[in-house]
């Protein structure tokens, strides 16, 4: 693996939220379910209350994957450009309010991501083991896009143009972390295969959430259109590689568990009318 330990270092801090500031409480259980799989033993640890992720260093190389990124002057840059001035136009809208928040990658937060597509409320009461699965592939997503992003070094939008991003806490980690591939790109879209596997009725929305997830890092001003685009292909390589690890099988066999116990007990998320009208707003040019 080409992660270097400075390199991994700079990516938990911005995938595990070490920058941002105040604690996040868990919610309450949305019910007491019956015939719940047992709760997940313990798992090896990045930090406290961190899990680590399943693959350790068996991680797909990105720089292997992934043609360069856009170099500056060509088309394909005037394209990136075109799309992230466009998506600039949409901060005060209720799709800016959501790409803020899908910013945010720290748990117990980022778990609720796909509660509305998936039709049930995640949380580590409710649902202990699909809890832990996203909270552990989405180490091996992100850590994933890093060979590439050391060896490119690719600028992002704000640095480029001297501006601001939706999560002000995270510019300074985010100014020295390559733009290209998108990590919460590769985590969103991972999330979202793993998801529609689990609940393949929901696919549609979860898939369409899963696109958004990454798109959002265009209205946050955080990474150009191929730094996304590329990072819905990293996602997918840490997918692929996840379905030959043993103890991710286990834990998406006791998330697919959790899942029809709880819409077998009538358990449905809350509050996702502001999330469906965020997700009607489109952002002009995005392929």
């Amino acid at each position: 693996m080409r992660v270097t330990r400075t390199a991994t270092c700079v990516a938990l801090a911005v995938l595990l939220g070490a920058c941002a500031t105040g604690p996040l409480t868990s919610p309450a259980p949305a019910v007491v379910p019956t015939a719940m799989p047992p709760a997940p033993a313990p798992v090896p640890e990045l930090r406290p209350g961190v899990p680590a992720g399943y693959l350790g260093k068996a991680l797909p190389d990105s720089l292997a994957l992934l043609p360069p990124p856009p170099a500056k002057g060509s088309p394909a840059f005037a394209r990136d450009q075109a799309v992230s001035r466009a998506s600039q136009k949409l901060k005060g809208t209720p799709r800016y309010a959501l790409a803020t928040g899908d910013a945010d990658l720290r748990f117990p937060h980022a778990a609720g991501t796909f509660s509305c597509a998936l039709g049930i409320p995640i949380s580590p009461q409710d649902t202990p083991r699909l809890y832990l699965l996203l909270q552990r592939s989405m180490v091996d997503a992100g850590l994933a896009t890093y060979a590439a992003k050391d060896h490119y070094q690719h600028i992002r939008p704000f640095v480029f143009y001297k501006e601001k991003t939706c999560a002000p806490a995270d510019e300074e980690a985010l100014r020295k972390d390559g733009s290209y591939p998108s990590g919460h790109t590769a985590i969103g879209w991972a999330w979202a295969l793993l998801l529609s596997e689990l609940s393949p009725d929901r696919a549609d929305a979860l898939l369409a959430r899963g696109r958004a997830f990454g798109e959002n890092r265009l209205i946050c001003n955080a990474h150009w259109q191929s730094d996304v685009l590329q990072g819905r292909a990293v996602g997918a390589g840490a997918v692929a590689v996840l379905r030959a690890n043993p103890d991710f099988n286990a834990d998406m066999a006791a998330a697919r568990a959790e899942i029809n116990t709880l819409r077998g007990n009538g358990v449905e998320p809350q509050d996702c009318a502001a999330e469906a009208a965020a997700l009607k707003v489109k952002i002009p040019g995005v392929e």
